[in-house]
């Protein structure tokens, strides 16, 4: 039996092959919790690209932003399954072991997929067809509520301290790259398949290649092999969220504030954007999922600089404070750019310069609050945070503005939501405590 990688911190190898093993098994395991991780987010937010089509197969309505109210409120349900799943995940993986958590996210999120796929429209089976999008819509966030927590967790833990921030900035990377393979699946559907077929059966395809999560995903995690908890673990489930709530409150409130500088504006600029060129700013589809795809590939591109940034750095604090204060200045231009754009450029370009922002942030919040966690409770107190900042403020985002928009007739109106949610975010990260747990 191998040993285990955390036993060998700052222990010198015995040979080299036992220096490339474990260089083969660290990346091993930060490609393959990376990778699924990233294959359960883009079936989580690719029904944000196509919320509009979604809406007007199974929520119709006589007006269209009612359609797309509808259908982005139903996205929203699955994030406020998120705390749930977090909570009794994170907690098993603090008690049983990560990879164990990790293997049953991978089959919920596939089994809620294919409902997604198969679900025949409100034409065909009525009132079945929404209560049947929910309940898939509902699985799929209990199931990657848990699992971003626990996967960042794993690779937090799979080496040595002074790598930290190269291999957890792996985790934003995929869920960037779900994003950026949604946008330019959009984009390639949009562009060869006809109105009515993108509107009829197109929009399915995205969910297709999501369900390729279930051979892979359990192919390579029941394959990675376990760290070991350097703490003692709980005895029961509860537990680990008892201390949560007696020991560690405040950590898990300003992390839950801190992520939402990162999650409202991704929801709002990344995802949301191909409904708002379309149905607010009256522009073709392509200009949307461009914007899209441009911020997706920065999120992708960034995270891995920022990771290799914060390695050389004394502390991760001063850059989580200048990507945030940057990201809530830069809110208002954006969309003042997009309300008065003729062409795709400006959309493209201000979405562009809050992506490199977020990702920069993204890293530095993840790091700050993984490292103010003990290991025995790590991964369930990750992953309510996440997932209670994402469920309050994520799944509700693109509603809000929506709802804002319907509501005033200015389209510069998301950016009232956007920039002060920012400004809350800026406060938490400067009000929070940089420390390293050991371990």
């Amino acid at each position: 039996m191998l040993t285990p990688l955390s036993a060998q911190r700052g222990q010198p190898a015995g040979n080299q092959n036992d220096c490339r093993n474990d260089r083969r098994e660290l990346i091993k395991t930060v490609v393959a919790s990376s990778l699924v991780t990233g294959l359960e987010m883009f079936d989580f937010t690719v029904f944000g690209f196509f919320a509009v089509m979604i809406g007007d197969q199974f929520f119709p309505a006589g007006d269209p932003l009612t359609s797309l109210l509808w259908a982005v409120g139903t996205f929203g349900v699955g994030f406020f399954m998120r705390p749930v799943g977090a909570m009794m995940i994170g907690a098993y993986a603090d008690r049983v072991g990560r990879r164990a958590a990790m293997t049953r996210t991978t089959w919920m999120m596939a089994l809620g997929t294919a409902a997604l796929v198969l679900c025949p429209p409100f034409a065909t089976i009525g009132v079945l067809a929404p209560f049947i999008i929910i309940a898939a819509r509902s699985l799929q966030g209990f199931a990657v509520g848990g699992d971003i927590g626990v996967a960042a967790t794993f690779v937090l833990e799979a080496g040595p301290a002074s790598r930290r921030g190269s291999r957890v900035c792996w985790q934003p990377t995929s869920q960037g790259a779900a994003a950026l393979l949604g946008a330019s699946l959009g984009i390639l559907i949009n562009s060869t398949l006809p109105p009515a077929a993108v509107a009829s059966w197109g929009w399915r395809i995205p969910f297709m290649v999501g369900l390729l999560i279930a051979p892979v995903g359990l192919y390579v995690r029941q394959r990675l092999r376990d760290v070991p908890l350097l703490d003692q673990p709980a005895k029961d489930a509860a537990t680990p969220l008892r201390e949560l709530c007696r020991r560690h409150g405040k950590t898990i409130f300003l992390a839950m504030l801190m992520t939402m500088g990162q999650t409202i504006p991704v929801y709002t600029i990344v995802y949301f954007m191909p409904s708002y060129a379309t149905r607010v700013m009256h522009m073709p589809p392509i200009t949307g999922y461009l914007a899209s795809a441009s911020s997706a590939v920065l999120l992708v591109v960034v995270p891995p600089l920022a990771g290799r940034l914060l390695d050389r750095l004394p502390r991760r604090k001063p850059v989580a404070l200048v990507a945030s204060g940057c990201t809530t200045l830069l809110v208002f231009p954006v969309f003042l750019m997009a309300t008065r754009a003729t062409s795709a450029l400006p959309i493209v370009l201000g979405a562009a310069l809050v992506s490199v922002m977020m990702a920069f942030s993204a890293v530095a919040v993840a790091l700050l609050v993984l490292e103010a966690l003990p290991a025995r409770v790590r991964a369930s107190g990750m992953a309510v945070a996440h997932a209670l900042s994402v469920a309050l403020f994520g799944g509700t985002a693109q509603f809000i503005v929506t709802a804002l928009i319907k509501w005033s007739g200015n389209p510069l109106s998301v950016a009232w939501y956007v920039a002060p949610a920012c400004a809350v975010s800026f406060c938490a990260i400067a009000l929070f405590k940089e420390r390293r747990v050991e371990g």
